[in-house]
C-alpha cells in the first residue's frame, strides 16, 4: 500500500516515541479555569436576557388587558368594567380570591370576569415570571386593578374624601388617561381578589404590594393603554412584613399615578 511521505514520517515518530503526548495536569487546569471565567462572564448576561424576556411577556399581557378594558368601555356606553373587593361584588372585571386554594387555580373564575370576552386567553392574566403555586399548581392570576377604578367604593372611606374615583371613560379623560394606572403586577404575598388597594391618606402603605419578580420591580398599564416598568428603589419596598413609612419613594410614585383630587 502506498503511504504519503508525511504520514510515514508521523507513524515512524510514533513508533520511536512509543506513546502519544497527552495533556499535562497544568494544561487541563488552565483550560478548566478559562471555561469557568467564560461561564462567569456569560451567565449574568444570559440571566439578564431571560429577565428582560419575561418582562416583555408581562408587558404584552398588560397591553392586551388595557386594550380589553377600552373595548369593554366602548361596548358599554363608556362605562368601565366593575372593580370591587371580592366580598362587595360578583360582577367584576375578574373573579376569584387567590388566598383560597379552591379559587387560586380555578380558570373558570377568570372566564367569568367581564374582560374575558375581550382578553379571551387565561394565560394573559398571569405574569410569565410569576412562579407562585397553590397545592403544587400554578395560580391563574398575577394582576389586580387600581381600587380607584371601576367603582365608587374608595369614596366610602371618610379619610379618602377629596380624591376621585373613576367609573366612566369620560372621567378618566378629564383627569388624563396617560397619567392613571389601571392594572398592575401584584406581589404573590398580598394578591387576593382583583382589587388593588392604595390608601391616599397613607393609612396602609402597600397593603396591596406591587410585585418584585422583575429584578425588584413591577409592570403596570395605564388608561391610555401604554405599559411601564417601575423599579423599586427604596430598600424597604414593598414592605412585606415590615412597616413602610409614608415618605417611601416607591409608595409616593405609585400614589401619584393612582388618582387625583
Amino acid at each position: 500500500m502506498f503511504w504519503p511521505q508525511n504520514k510515514l514520517v508521523a507513524r515512524s515518530s510514533i513508533r520511536r516515541s512509543g506513546v502519544l503526548r497527552a495533556f499535562t495536569l497544568v494544561e487541563i487546569l488552565v483550560v478548566i479555569a478559562i471555561i469557568a471565567i467564560l461561564a462567569a462572564l456569560l451567565l449574568p448576561a444570559l440571566a439578564t436576557a431571560k429577565a428582560k424576556g419575561l418582562r416583555v411577556g408581562c408587558f404584552s399581557n398588560l397591553k392586551q388587558l388595557a386594550l380589553s378594558a377600552q373595548m369593554y368601555a366602548a361596548d358599554n356606553d363608556g362605562k368601565l368594567a366593575e372593580n370591587l373587593p371580592e366580598r362587595q361584588g360578583t360582577n367584576s372585571w375578574v373573579l376569584g380570591d387567590l388566598k383560597l386554594p379552591s379559587q387560586s387555580t380555578n380558570e373558570t373564575l377568570i372566564r367569568q370576569g367581564k374582560l374575558f370576552p375581550y382578553a379571551s386567553h387565561v394565560a394573559i392574566y398571569r405574569c410569565p415570571a410569576d412562579s407562585s403555586t397553590s397545592n403544587g399548581a400554578p395560580r391563574v392570576r398575577s394582576y389586580s386593578m387600581n381600587g380607584w377604578m371601576g367603582s365608587r367604593y374608595m369614596e366610602t372611606g371618610p379619610s379618602e374624601k377629596g380624591y376621585r374615583t373613576f367609573v366612566r371613560e369620560s372621567e378618566i379623560a378629564a383627569a388624563g388617561p396617560a397619567s392613571l394606572w389601571v392594572i398592575a403586577d401584584e406581589h404573590e404575598a398580598t394578591i387576593d381578589d382583583g382589587w388593588f388597594l392604595v390608601t391616599m391618606d397613607d393609612s396602609r402603605p402597600f397593603a396591596s404590594a406591587p410585585a418584585t419578580r422583575h429584578q425588584h420591580g413591577y409592570c403596570l398599564n395605564f388608561a391610555d393603554s401604554h405599559v411601564e416598568f417601575y423599579r423599586l428603589r427604596d430598600p424597604a419596598s414593598p414592605g412585606l412584613g415590615a412597616q413602610v413609612y409614608a415618605g417611601n419613594s416607591d409608595w409616593l410614585r405609585l400614589k401619584q399615578v393612582t388618582t387625583i383630587r
